[in-house]
């Protein structure tokens, strides 16, 4: 069985719609797959509450606790490492992941981001979108690498950025796109439809929510 571990810092979203395609598409049996538990840098993040009623292992491990970044990432490590992730996943994980520890998890490591990469790395995506005078704005899941928010591309969904947007009202529109994506960039990389050795979009997707 191929195990994956979702690292969370909210609410979860994401995380949820992973876990509920797994559930409805039967990965453990078509794949082999199992999402074996949900990790978090926060103790109140309110997707804990959200997996364990998927019937899914938490585990916290709170980054406060820990007096250095490498401090913490080690106690990471050791809460990851028995569940012998063959994917680890990124959503809404809000800690920046040292090289070291990227490169632990090199190439089973992925990541989605609210904009469509290269454009808008970093934080403030969807303000920055609409400032530009952007006709279009999107989502990236993306394999992560020690460079933030780079990576080769596995999936992007694109929406229109409509008069009268804020940031609000965009990353809003955005966020169902994720809930699409993400589900099936994942379901792709154990279905060996993302190959190693291309670097190409798997889905393009737009329309409004």
């Amino acid at each position: 069985m191929k195990n994956i571990v979702i690292l969370i810092s909210g609410s979860g979203s994401n995380m949820a719609a992973i876990a509920r395609a797994a559930q409805q598409e039967h990965w453990q049996g078509r794949l082999g797959v199992r999402i074996a538990a949900v990790v978090s840098n926060r103790p109140d993040a309110p997707g804990l509450a959200l997996a364990r009623s998927l019937g899914i292992a938490t585990h916290t491990v709170p980054h406060r606790d820990f007096v250095s970044r490498d401090a913490f990432e080690a106690a990471l490590l050791a809460c990851l490492e028995p569940h012998a992730p063959q994917l680890l996943v990124l959503a809404g994980f809000m800690r920046i992941l040292t090289p070291g520890f990227v490169q632990h998890y090199a190439g089973r490591l992925v990541n989605i981001h609210p904009s469509l990469l290269p454009a808008f790395a970093g934080l403030n995506t969807h303000q920055r979108a609409i400032d530009m005078g952007c006709m279009v704005a999107g989502t990236t899941v993306h394999q992560v690498t020690g460079e933030l928010d780079h990576g080769r591309i596995l999936a992007q969904a694109a929406v229109p950025v409509l008069p009268g947007d804020t940031a609000d009202t965009l990353a809003a529109r955005i966020l169902t796109q994720e809930h699409l994506i993400y589900p099936q960039a994942v379901r792709s990389f154990f279905a060996h439809r993302v190959d190693a050795g291309t670097a190409g979009q798997q889905t393009v997707r737009a329309g409004h929510a």
